[in-house]
């Protein structure tokens, strides 16, 4: 008797729109970055903003975003004013990520608004929004699951790892990341 596959890759299919822009765009994008974003020196930050909203980002004043910063879809991004990315951060943005004002999201941070199902067999892809809200920092090497939203003000610690929601203003810590104290 034949056990039931658990996982059949071959029947994976992207839900339909599930990049939100054309497969010409997405390729033009992931050109444009890897060249022109990457190749760009550390100040330009103005040139970086102007790119990714000419490519549908919603990018505030003021923003600080790294030349070493991933986005594969940028027309899924906002970022408020005066919010910094750092290093070699991944804003993996299969659903919207919502950064807010005066956000610090270190270097080597990933937040990964997708998943796949892996009870499906066909490894379904889903999507969920990651939201950071006004004045929160991610210390280095945090990891954002997708759906979480991180409160106003939170402080997340290094190599943290975020699977739930956090509250505002409270220091989090750990895997997975826990409130340990006030922020103040």
């Amino acid at each position: 008797m034949r056990t039931p596959e658990i996982q059949d890759l071959k029947t994976f299919r992207l839900p339909p729109n599930f990049r939100g822009r054309s497969g010409l765009v997405v390729q033009l994008w992931w050109f444009v970055q890897a060249t022109l974003f990457r190749g760009s020196p550390q100040v330009m930050y103005g040139f970086r903003r102007w790119l990714l909203r000419q490519f549908g980002a919603r990018i505030g004043k003021g923003v600080i975003i790294r030349p070493s910063v991933t986005i594969p879809y940028p027309w899924k991004l906002q970022i408020g004013d005066h919010s910094w990315i750092g290093d070699h951060a991944v804003l993996y943005c299969f659903a919207e990520i919502s950064i807010g004002k005066n956000v610090v999201v270190s270097q080597k941070s990933y937040l990964c608004a997708g998943t796949h199902d892996f009870r499906s067999p066909s490894f379904d892809i889903q999507a969920f929004p990651i939201v950071i809200e006004d004045e929160a920092w991610l210390a280095a090497d945090v990891f954002v699951a997708p759906g979480v939203t991180v409160g106003k003000g939170a402080v997340v610690g290094s190599r943290s790892s975020v699977f739930s929601n956090l509250p505002e203003m409270m220091v989090c810590v750990g895997s997975p990341a826990r409130p340990i104290h006030a922020r103040l």
